[in-house]
């Protein structure tokens, strides 16, 4: 086995932090401990390719014993006070506030971002579990019509049982909170898969906190690996549920599988969100607007504006606006430098996004900013007269770039916008709230905004896409409890109901 001491380049502030390896190095948490494991992941830093410490490396037969373990402590966990499982998630979201210095350098380093989307991620993984704690002080069910008048007739809302949870790398601690937080206030148990790029803060300090704060052993595991693990947490016998969070292609197979299984699933895949400019909208907050939703991250964003859908009128000066933006941006080492744009996650990446800038453009797309790329930095990149026989008009990119479509008017650019089998965010800059609207109401999405860019999530909201976006499920707000719990119906009698036989 790999060992730790030499390689962990995280700085650790207090022994025993969450950022401590001596604790999670070369392990996995199941059952309520860390286990070595006889092979390991490295987890690099996309900046420099530094090592940023080592993981245990789970294997599909693990999965057994931890989904066995994992229903015999749900059983009793479920029979807890609300307020008693409500108190961890507090107490748990305290846990993140205290070590934020720390956990937020350990978010950048990890995931290649910048300060802000850090902050931001962070920020959103506390609140998910405050607002996990809040969704019990919602009603437990419904009081129903009875045709037996001595008889009570309710509906209940009762956990699933074990939930499991396939997070992506590129907000990896948001992400998985979002299913994590809210199934286990409900009253399941998770079994958590971080992306083997991040399963640092996508993974093991989320079971550094909930160890902290006290959560029953075994209620929360932590597995690492590959597809392989993956398909084997979709596959096992016991789980009820999974959340996967990435591509449209790997979602495919998850939602094959569960079907098999006969397992609810909830799926948020890829976007190619549309975000449309008429030509009565203020050009200069269009652009920066537009260059945030195609640019932050690295584009490295399932809401990330896919394509701007621009009315020819104002296509040129919007444009110009656009790369002008576009050159402006610094690029670099976001942990070291103050930049916009940090690397991309890792030269596969860069590579598949390079080919789509570059095969648009021999296919007649103007290049008018970035197109160049430096060790894992892509420079933001502007492509105008983007036509639907383009790569960058149908794929999701998931790199800084802006593809430009010019529409014809306000009737076109919604059939452009439309034009996709993704389904996720959408947006409209102009200077009329009733043209907004109308417009807005036509885009084909789970998510549109009103003089906004597309990229926008919060706790409260119920969040998810159409089409090949996501399977119609949501997540956030009280849509949790639509997700995490199912309906029992209950009778209750104060004496035994008589029958003739």
């Amino acid at each position: 086995m790999s060992t730790v001491s030499d390689k962990v380049t995280f700085a650790t502030p207090v022994p025993g932090g969450l950022l401590d390896a001596s604790v999670w190095g070369g392990k996995v948490y199941t059952g309520g401990e860390w286990r070595s494991s006889a092979s390991t992941l490295r987890v690099r830093e996309p900046a420099t390719g530094e090592t940023l410490g080592v993981v245990g490396e789970s294997q599909p037969t693990d999965l057994p014993a931890i989904v066995e373990h994992a229903q015999r402590v749900q059983a009793k966990w479920a029979l807890k006070p609300a307020e008693e499982r409500a108190a961890l998630m507090r107490h748990a979201a305290r846990v993140f506030e205290d070590a934020r210095p720390a956990l937020l350098d350990a978010i950048q380093r990890e995931t290649g971002g910048v300060r802000g989307k850090a902050e931001v991620e962070l920020g959103g993984s506390i609140d998910e579990l405050y607002h996990a704690a809040a969704l019990l002080i919602q009603p437990e069910g419904q009081i129903l019509p009875s045709s037996n008048p001595e008889r009570l007739s309710l509906a209940r809302r009762v956990p699933l049982g074990v939930v499991g949870v396939i997070a992506p790398w590129n907000f990896p601690l948001l992400l998985a909170m979002r299913s994590v937080a809210p199934a286990i206030a409900l009253g399941n148990a998770v079994i958590l898969k971080p992306d083997p790029q991040t399963p640092i803060v996508g993974g093991a300090i989320i079971a550094r906190a909930f160890e902290e704060a006290g959560l029953p052993a075994g209620l929360f595991n932590l597995i690492n690996g590959g597809a392989a693990v993956g398909e084997a947490l979709v596959e096992a016998r016991g789980v009820r549920m999974i959340t996967f969070t990435g591509s449209t292609a790997v979602g495919r197979r998850v939602g094959e599988l569960a079907g098999k299984h006969i397992k609810r699933v909830a799926l948020e895949l890829g976007g190619k969100s549309p975000f449309i400019v008429l030509d009565d909208a203020d050009l200069e907050a269009a652009a920066a607007a537009g260059a945030w939703g195609s640019f932050l991250h690295q584009g490295q964003i399932c809401m990330a504006s896919g394509r701007h859908i621009v009315l020819r009128k104002v296509a040129d000066e919007y444009a110009e606006i656009l790369a002008r933006k576009a050159r402006a941006l610094p690029v670099g080492d976001p942990f070291r430098e103050h930049v916009a744009i940090g690397p991309l996650i890792n030269e596969k990446q860069l590579a598949r996004v390079d080919k789509i800038v570059q095969d648009s453009v021999a296919g007649g797309a103007q290049l008018l900013a970035g197109g160049t790329h430096k060790g894992p930095y892509y420079n933001p990149t502007v492509l105008y007269h983007v036509t639907p026989s383009m790569p960058a008009y149908e794929l999701e990119i998931f790199g800084p770039v802006a593809p430009i479509v010019v529409a014809e008017d306000e009737e076109d650019a919604i059939r452009i916008a439309n034009d996709t089998d993704y389904g996720l965010s959408g947006a409209v800059q102009t200077g009329s709230l009733e043209r907004g609207l109308r417009v807005a109401r036509q885009i084909r999405s789970g998510l549109v905004h009103i003089n906004d860019q597309t990229i926008h999530d919060f706790a409260g909201i119920p969040f998810g896409g159409r089409g090949t976006s996501g399977n119609g499920s949501r997540f956030g707000s009280v849509s949790n409890v639509d997700e995490f719990t199912e309906w029992q119906w209950m009778t209750v009698g104060g004496k035994p109901t008589p029958y003739p036989f």
